[in-house]
């Protein structure tokens, strides 16, 4: 019988980057299993006698310090197991710092913190750098061991740093088989000190366990009970039964020149304020296609609350509560779209129905078991809004072509008409023409709006705050926002009518000022966003062998007649504070991305400076694939589900939290005034073909109207033509601002940076940020 593969027990401290030591371990150690545990999962003491089933333990790096215990957890007593359990140990970053802290060590903070910079690492080529050469290693953390007091601990490796000195970047015990490293060998730009030390970490942990005439035990039913499924794994679907045949979908190409995206708005009735409408459009370059839904008053609405046992659905003017039973929204969607898989449609476009809105960022942070409880859930608006679009309108901005489709059965006659409603509008061009239609200002008046901004001193004082947090190890970024709120109440102002939409018509304006590559008009009462986002967050590809991309932007730098892209490389890649920042979201998101897939996930770009219609951007891809045959046409996850999942593990946006996500969620919960709602979440699709692509809500504004209410029977005011928003009171609208608060950040730097963020949308009401701000 061939031996057991070894069984690694790898502790998470509540780290963004623990997947990745994962996934590193696996490299070092082949077909090893990965069991993961929380720190705080289990004492010590009744973990010593499991410790047996294992080959090592490996302790991850975390938020806070080592010696807080909630921070810590069951680490600190893992240095002190009897030598009757005693195993190998192997400590990154917070583990190093126990290990040294628990044997005499003083624990001091950096004068320069290190988050997101790469050191050169001096060593002696000995012990765990044995035959490694030079390292050049990432490094987050702003807290360090002094070892001046820790007789049984022996330096293995330093750095050097201006404004630090010297600073221990690895370590032994000296009588028992503990090692650690300061700085993170699993980051993405770590260069000779990660693999290579794990591999010989791995090479004295079997040496040492041979000695010691050491054996495994072998896995049983209890081991298994306590631990459970080994990493990587997929998260298992919910049972839903699959449509045997899928949906087809009927598409006719056309080629239109000049029928632009709000022309052919206008040609579907969008200035009907009262009726739910959906474009994701590609408004500027690098996007491409733009995807417009014909909705109907029978489109399927699905919305949520968090807090909420049920989600709502809307059909017509009907509205029931469907309760989620054993489900979560996230896996009842799940089977919602598994008994809507389409086939059959054109491979030139990625989308052919499915589901078209937004999830809003407390839907990420509940996600994390982060708790959104500054709103009830009887009060909350909604936190998933997404209509079910079965019949759409592609255009393709690179071929010229636009693309009419449905899904729904026979529905030829619907295609017919609508190829030929296009081609009419694009013979009366003066008539529907966004642009050659009576223009509306949606300049307010003189005294018949409000603007109420973030206070200048709050904001600056809540920098600092957040700073502290970074320099006592509690995050290494923190993406700080706020949001600013406008009341426009101007008696004389065009009204909204089955005629006349001021949300379009300002959305028209938004996109002529901050054209965008991931722009948005969503119009899902009670909640309606206008969107222009530089940030796509996820794509995938149809199955099979689909394609998981991230696209993280971290480091903007807007056009001027001087800025060419060598002025964009050395502003953006030449900084150390934006390279810094966008390598942390890479790690972050590589973690997530390998919780959802599994191993196959690799930095396809990183840093790349990208030019846009306004703006130069330091972007960063990172792909992955799921296990092999996970996506086959025959499988559930055939459906876009994995798509999904990686979405789930992927929120909030880390672009819009910082690292480690959790922890960096929680204290931006108490720096920040108010819940974010639709702002820093995402919006996008999720095709019934199995792709999906979502961007980050960013560059936005966003407003409800509770006078479209659904209740567990109907939609309150739902299609009735003598009702539209804006006549009987005020429209609000909301902007979300901010920016990523680091070590190296200057306070008016960062308050001039979220009012040059904030302006761009704010404009589209005619306002303009007041001087002194």
């Amino acid at each position: 019988m061939s031996p057991e593969p070894p069984r690694i027990l790898l502790v998470d401290s509540y780290d963004s980057f623990t997947y990745n030591l994962a996934a590193l371990c696996r490299k070092a150690i082949p077909n090893c299993y990965v069991h993961i545990i929380k720190n705080d999962d289990i004492e010590l003491k009744d973990l010593s006698s499991y410790l047996p089933y294992f080959s090592g333990v490996i302790v991850g790096p975390g938020p806070g310090s080592p010696d807080i215990p909630e921070d810590i957890g069951l680490v600190k007593d893992l240095w002190k197991i009897d030598d009757a359990h005693l195993l190998p140990v192997f400590g990154v970053c917070l583990g190093l710092q126990s290990l040294a802290l628990e044997n005499g060590a003083n624990l001091r903070r950096l004068s320069v913190v290190k988050h997101g910079h790469v050191s050169t690492v001096e060593h002696n080529g000995t012990d765990i750098f044995k035959g490694v050469g030079p390292v050049d290693a990432v490094r987050y953390h702003s807290l360090h061991v002094e070892l001046s007091g820790a007789k049984d601990i022996e330096e293995l490796a330093s750095t050097h740093d201006e404004g630090n000195g010297r600073v221990v970047m690895a370590l032994r015990h000296r009588t028992r088989p503990f090692w650690a490293v300061q700085y993170h060998p699993e980051s993405v730009l770590t260069r000779g000190g990660g693999i290579e030390v794990m591999l010989n970490f791995w090479r004295l942990a079997r040496t040492w366990t041979f000695s010691r005439g050491r054996v495994t035990r072998p896995w049983d039913q209890k081991a298994d009970a306590i631990f459970g499924v080994p990493w990587p794994y997929v998260r298992p679907l919910p049972s839903a039964p699959r449509v045997n045949t899928p949906l087809s979908a009927s598409t006719i190409r056309l080629s239109i020149p000049g029928l632009s995206a709000p022309d052919i708005c206008e040609v579907l009735g969008v200035d009907d304020d009262s009726s739910p409408f959906v474009m994701l459009e590609s408004a500027a370059h690098p996007g491409r296609f733009t995807i417009i839904g014909c909705l109907t008053s029978t489109s399927l609405r699905v919305t949520y609350t968090i807090g909420n046992s049920f989600v709502h659905l809307a059909n017509g003017e009907s509205c029931n509560q469907i309760d989620l039973g054993s489900h979560d929204v996230w896996s009842w969607l799940t089977s919602f779209m598994n008994k809507r898989k389409v086939s059959g449609g054109s491979s030139e476009i990625p989308f052919w129905g499915g589901l078209v809105g937004y999830l809003s960022y407390e839907l990420g942070t509940d996600s994390l078991r982060v708790s959104a409880d500054r709103v009830s859930s009887q009060t909350r608006h909604p936190d998933v809004n997404l209509v079910f679009v079965e019949r759409s309108i592609i255009l393709d901005s690179t071929s010229g072509h636009i693309y009419v489709q449905s899904i729904t059965e026979d529905d030829n006659e619907w295609l017919a008409e609508m190829a030929e409603q296009l081609h009419s509008a694009a013979r009366n061009y003066s008539t529907y023409s966004s642009y050659n239609t009576t223009s509306y200002s949606t300049k307010a008046r003189p005294n018949t709006s409000t603007v109420i901004l973030p206070d200048r001193d709050l904001y600056r004082s809540r920098i600092n705050l957040a700073k502290e947090h970074l320099f006592a190890g509690e995050s290494y970024e923190l993406c700080l926002t706020a949001n600013t709120h406008i009341t426009l109440n101007d008696p004389l102002a065009p009204k909204a009518s089955s005629t006349y939409s001021p949300s379009w018509q300002r959305y028209k304006h938004l996109r002529e000022l901050n054209p965008a590559p991931h722009a948005a008009y969503l119009r899902l009462h009670p909640t309606t966003l206008l969107a222009s986002s530089p940030e796509r967050f996820l794509s995938y590809s149809r199955p099979p062998e689909t394609t998981y991309k991230l696209c993280p932007v971290k480091g903007t730098l807007r056009k001027g007649p001087h800025i060419t892209r060598a002025v964009a490389e050395q502003a953006l890649r030449g900084s150390q504070k934006e390279v810094a920042e966008n390598l942390m979201i890479v790690d972050l998101i590589r973690h997530d991305m390998h919780g959802a897939v599994g191993e196959n996930v690799e930095v396809k770009q990183f840093c790349t400076v990208e030019e846009c219609k306004t703006v130069w951007q330091l972007v960063s891809v990172i792909e992955g694939q799921s296990a092999e045959g996970a996506d086959k046409t025959a499988s559930h996850y055939a459906n876009g589900a994995l798509g999904w999942e990686v979405l789930r593990r992927s929120l909030p946006p880390g672009s819009m939290t910082g690292a480690p996500k959790k922890r960096s969620v929680e204290i931006l919960q108490t720096l920040e005034d108010e819940e974010r709602n639709v702002y820093s979440g995402v919006f996008g699709y999720w095709c019934a073909g199995g792709g999906g692509d979502w961007s980050v809500t960013i560059r936005s504004c966003f407003k409800y109207d509770d006078r479209y209410e659904c209740d567990a029977h109907s939609w309150t005011e739902f299609n009735n033509p003598d009702f539209y928003p804006g006549v009987h009171e005020p429209e609000q609208w909301v902007i979300g601002a901010g920016g990523a608060i680091t070590a190296l950040s200057d306070p008016d730097a960062e308050w001039d940076e979220m009012l040059a963020k904030l302006q761009s949308v704010l404009r589209v009401f005619g306002a303009a940020v007041p001087r002194g701000h």
